[in-house]
């Protein structure tokens, strides 16, 4: 695909905005991918780096192995994805400590919405794909429910960390951050981020791109022969992450009715429940 300055200027800004939602625990990286129109591209290009463009690669056949990968489309969209986390890794990080409800109330706009937008996807619902949608739905809220758990700091394990949480980072609905919670190193890895410490940041991102050439082979292959039954999945995903996301919680992060903050809360809901609608508009589901 042909694209020009401002089409690769526009992906940017797309890795920007799927950078933005990576950081927070509970709004996933691929909801965004999906809403702006890029999302199987991106499944089919991270898909094609195997042994045959690595053997270009070895071959020092750059231009090549550049053109097997997409590389154009995938340096937009990782340079958009780097700038958002290492620019806002200490903003979120405040405004969830600060500011609490506010930002949980935007990202739950902004998950609903998702919702919406992606299970429209489907070409037609049958008994197969409802009941996909609701697996995927107990699913994600299991997830949601689970209790973190302490972990060690081993750099096998933060290997892994980046190997797991990746898969579900390119999973609409599914919040890597999140699993990183549960994994008990969501902290570190911030932390690793925020003080740039080389060595687990290296060794995330090298388990990260492990896990991401493996899986995203799974889903290519499923979207393309089960297309219909995986987006009711992904949609099921979105609709139990909600639980995460509630803005009112009490002291145990158990879900609460509003207490608080109700009204500009619901504001920032439906500024997020907008933005995400005007997102699908813009995009108009096509790859830019």
């Amino acid at each position: 695909m042909q694209r020009s300055l401002k089409d690769y200027l526009m992906l940017t800004l797309k890795g920007i905005g799927m950078g933005a939602a990576d950081v927070v625990p509970g709004v996933s990286g691929g909801t965004i991918a999906f809403l702006v129109g890029i999302y199987e591209e991106l499944i089919n290009s991270i898909k094609s780096i195997d042994l045959s463009s690595l053997k270009l690669l070895l071959q020092v056949k750059i231009s090549a192995f550049w053109k097997a990968i997409n590389g154009n489309f995938l340096f937009s969209l990782v340079l958009g994805i780097a700038i958002s986390i290492f620019s806002l890794a200490r903003l979120i990080t405040f405004l969830l400590e600060n500011h609490p409800v506010l930002v949980w109330a935007f990202f739950f706009g902004l998950v609903l919405a998702s919702t919406w937008v992606v299970s429209r996807d489907i070409k037609k619902w049958t008994i197969k794909t409802i009941l996909s949608f609701l697996v995927g739905a107990v699913v994600a809220f299991y997830i949601t429910v689970a209790t973190p758990t302490e972990t060690p700091t081993a750099l096998w394990f933060i290997f892994i960390s980046g190997a797991i949480a990746i898969c579900a980072m390119i999973l609409p609905g599914i919040s890597g951050s999140f699993i990183l919670v549960l994994l008990g190193k969501y902290y570190y890895v911030m932390e690793a981020v925020k003080s740039f410490n080389i060595p687990v940041m290296l060794v995330f991102i090298c388990g990260a791109a492990f896990g991401i050439i493996g899986f995203s082979r799974v889903l290519s292959y499923t979207l393309r022969r089960f297309h219909d039954i995986t987006i009711a999945i992904l949609s099921g995903f979105m609709l139990g992450s909600l639980n995460k996301v509630w803005p009112w919680k009490d002291i145990t992060e158990s879900n609460i009715l509003p207490d608080q903050l109700i009204w500009q809360g619901i504001a920032l809901m439906i500024v997020g429940f907008f933005l995400v609608y005007c997102l699908e508009k813009l995009s108009g589901k096509k790859d830019i």
